[in-house]
């Protein structure tokens, strides 16, 4: 049928790609990338605030701290109040903790005890160091730019944002002894949406097993890096599978027949939007999202400690060695 030897001509020439940023339809246009930016900005302007209210040489002469020892002085002084907190309390080169959980730290005391839920989603804008910071916003211009070059800044944002959301309620049901901050959870949710993107456009790819190879090689590195003390994996894993559901969700690309409907000679039948399997998973996806946060939501302010339901997941987080120790709820 003329049909089929358009969309087969049409494959080989344009899905030779083995990543997600290089395939994307005819159809569809491709966006500027001006959200990711945007996010950038924000969480560099944060962290300025940040150090602004710290004010490092102000904290340690309230405290009555002296000058005069190398260990009592702030790390790069001659940033004024915008000096780092002393190296042996943050080594990543930042603000304090007290400073953080003023500001919006994640805090499960404060989230269940004091009804601050709103820390959830604050916590996703701040950053424990200046290492801290310069490692996610790498991450978020290598990863972000690409999908919202593809899919746009709705879709981009939305998974951002909520995937972030997870990771945090993930990690208040496990972490409560200690604050956590940082985008790690929504940036788990765009190579969560990466993944899912591979899988449900799976059709349109040449190389499949190259393409999904290297995404499984690059997650799997950095969940392996969670197993570090004071490394929040449990956001990572929130975010991850938040993002995953909700590529599955946003992130179908419609058949290449029903792009091109409007082009197709009379009598040739027009094809469905997406694929039998594409709208199955998109609605167990849906389903599985309000499940798990109705569910987390539900154990978070009910205060549930994770550890006593699943004593195996602490080592998800950290697996103490002869080296360092974990922090245990």
């Amino acid at each position: 049928m003329a049909g089929e030897d358009i969309e087969s001509k049409r494959e080989k020439s344009n899905y030779s790609s083995t990543s997600s940023a290089d395939a994307f339809e005819e159809g569809e246009s491709q966006w500027t990338s001006w959200l990711i930016p945007v996010f950038v900005v924000a969480n560099v302007a944060m962290f300025l605030v940040v150090m602004y209210v710290n004010n490092c040489p102000r904290d340690l002469k309230n405290r009555g701290s002296s000058f005069r020892g190398d260990n009592d002085k702030c790390a790069a002084m001659f940033l004024g109040r915008f000096s780092f907190q002393r190296l042996r309390e943050n080594p990543l080169f930042g603000p304090s903790s007290a400073t953080l959980e003023k500001l919006g730290a994640l805090n499960w005391n404060k989230v269940v005890h004091r009804h601050q839920g709103w820390r959830l989603i604050s916590c996703i804008w701040l950053h424990a160091g200046i290492i801290h910071l310069l490692a996610n916003m790498m991450s978020l211009v290598f990863i972000g730019v690409r999908l919202e070059h593809q899919f746009g800044f709705v879709r981009v944002g939305v998974i951002y944002l909520i995937s972030g959301f997870a990771g945090s309620i993930l990690s208040s049901l496990f972490i409560q002894n200690r604050i956590s901050v940082g985008a790690s959870g929504a940036l788990f949710g765009l190579l969560g949406a990466m993944l899912s993107e591979l899988i449900t456009n799976w059709s349109i790819y040449t190389n499949k097993i190259v393409a999904l190879s290297t995404l499984l090689f690059i997650v799997l590195i950095n969940l392996a890096v969670g197993i570090l003390p004071h490394v929040d994996n449990f956001a990572h894993i929130g975010g991850f599978l938040a993002g995953f559901l909700l590529g599955l969700v946003l992130l179908p690309r419609p058949q290449f027949g029903w792009i091109e409907r409007h082009n197709i000679p009379v009598g040739v039948g027009v094809k469905s939007k997406y694929k039998g399997y594409q709208y199955v998973l998109r609605f167990v996806s849906v389903i599985l999202l309000i499940v798990g946060f109705t569910v987390g939501l539900v154990m978070l302010f009910q205060g549930v400690n994770g550890y006593k339901r699943c004593h195996w997941c602490r080592y998800v987080s950290c697996v103490p060695t002869s080296k360092w120790e974990c922090d245990e709820t």
